[in-house]
């Protein structure tokens, strides 16, 4: 192509084939990045938006845990736990035990079944309310909460002393949604020492202290082993 037929096509730029990007192409607007970015971080943020309810609005909790495995207690980068009222059999002679909805378990012909023969269907939520001590013993260290009686329901108008603190069960014992915390890698050696020191010698030194909001949930705040705290 020669000086003068560029010249033409500069002149004259409708008569070349031009390449143009088709409109779907173009420059998307702004709204359509951000919409799904918001999207995302807000669904992330919600999830663990209930446990910040709990832990800000939520009353102080101490509960007893059951005797443990020195070493079974941590397993990797987390603590497992069980407490008193995970125990199926301390529930079960509370009042209002027998109004949650079980399986009857036949009596085979010529045993003598115990009075206690109902077992409580797997799923089954409920509640236990839980009264704060009277007195504390020891000004410098948490005393447990003890268990009133167990309800379907969650009580309404209960005393500024008690709380109800939702349960589930498994099939095999009663989950709060506390079972399992995570434990720095720094941490964890020595409180697995202190827990097993601290159970030779006295199973109640070892607690831990909850948030429980008016809808019975519970998070975790600490782990107390006889006079030392550990935040979770």
């Amino acid at each position: 192509m020669n000086t003068n037929n560029i010249d033409l096509l500069v002149e004259n730029p409708d008569t070349t084939n031009v390449f143009q990007l088709p409109p779907e192409a173009k420059r998307l607007p702004a709204w359509r990045l951000w919409v799904p970015l918001l999207l995302q971080i807000g669904l992330i943020a919600a999830v663990p938006a209930p446990a910040v309810y709990t832990f800000m609005t939520g009353k102080t909790v101490v509960l007893q845990t059951a005797p443990v495995d020195p070493y079974d207690f941590l397993r990797g980068y987390y603590q497992v736990l069980s407490y008193d009222i995970s125990d199926r059999t301390n529930l079960q002679k509370l009042p209002g035990w027998k109004d949650l909805p079980a399986d009857q378990t036949p009596c085979p012909p010529g045993v003598a079944c115990p009075q206690n023969t109902q077992n409580v269907k797997p799923q089954t939520s409920f509640y236990v309310i839980l009264e704060a001590p009277k007195t504390a013993t020891n000004p410098d260290r948490p005393q447990a909460w003890k268990p009133l009686r167990v309800s379907l329901e969650n009580p309404t108008n209960l005393p500024a002393n008690q709380i109800a603190i939702k349960g589930k069960y498994n099939g095999w014992q009663m989950e709060y949604g506390l079972e399992t915390y995570y434990m720095p890698e720094d941490e964890r050696e020595k409180v697995n020492q202190e827990i097993s020191e601290a159970q030779r010698n006295q199973r109640q030194s070892f607690l831990v202290e909850v948030k429980v909001d008016k809808t019975g949930h519970a998070v975790p705040v600490s782990l107390w082993v006889r006079d030392r705290n550990y935040r979770f």
